[in-house]
This record gives structure tokens, sequence and C-alpha cells, in this order.
């Protein structure tokens, strides 16, 4: 009986041994900042926002986040889409915006600006990936 007991053990490790990590997906993420493309603009300026977040390996984009955030004090006048969860199973998702850089909108003159934007798996912090460009905003 004991060997039969120490035989069914010995089953149950080799058939459950394997770890979820042998099955993950590799999504390999890039968030390619197309616009803004310039580094300096007016206040009242219209800034376009392109980014291109896609998987190499093909996978589902599932969650991706845009930022802006003063750079001197960290403070964010930007955070889209709403819905970060987007799962585009095409391997690519383009997010494109139009924001006015103006008082109203947080945005000041004689400063500067860090756009992030973000692309992650499934689960928070799954092959994350943040991309990030600064610009600066002149009176």
């Amino acid at each position: 009986m004991k060997i039969f007991l120490t035989l069914i053990a010995f089953i149950n490790l080799i058939l459950f041994a394997c770890s979820d990590d042998d099955n993950q997906l590799i999504y390999d993420y890039h968030a390619h900042i197309e616009q803004p493309a310039a580094t300096s603009y007016q206040l009242g300026d219209s800034l376009k926002i392109q980014i291109n977040f896609e998987s190499h390996t093909g996978e589902t984009v599932h969650h991706i986040n845009v930022r802006i955030t003063n750079k001197a004090t960290g403070i964010e006048v930007y955070s889209k889409p709403t819905n970060e969860h987007v799962d585009d199973p095409s391997g690519s998702f383009e997010f494109t915006d139009h924001i006015l850089l103006n008082a109203t909108n947080g945005f000041s003159a004689n400063s500067s600006w860090v756009l992030e934007a973000k692309v992650w798996g499934h689960e928070d912090g799954i092959e994350e990936v943040t991309s990030k460009i600064e610009f600066t905003i002149k009176p």
C-alpha cells in the first residue's frame, strides 16, 4: 500500500509540477509615441496625441494609459482613456486625442511637461512598458 501511495504522489508531482510561468504569454509590448512630435508649443496650441500601442508578438493589447504631468510639480493634468482595459486582440491599438494647452486644462506657460504612454498585460504590471517624451510651453 505504501508503494502504491508513493507512486500516486509521484504521478501527481509529474502532472502538476509545471508552474503557470511555463504557460505565460510573451507580449513584447511597445508604446510608440507618434505625436506630439515637437518639443516646444505655445500656450493656447492644440496638442495632437497619437500613440501606437502594440504587441510585437501579435498578442492582445490589454491595458493602456496616456498621462501628461508637470515635470517640476508632478501634477497630472491629463489621463486617458477613462477605461484603461482596451482588449484589442489584433495586437495593435492606436490611441488618438487632442487637448488645448491652456489654463483651463491645467497647463501654464514657461513650464515643462512629460507625456507618458504605458501598456501592460491582463494583470497590473504584467510586461508593463512605459515610453515618455518631454515638451515645453512658451507664452
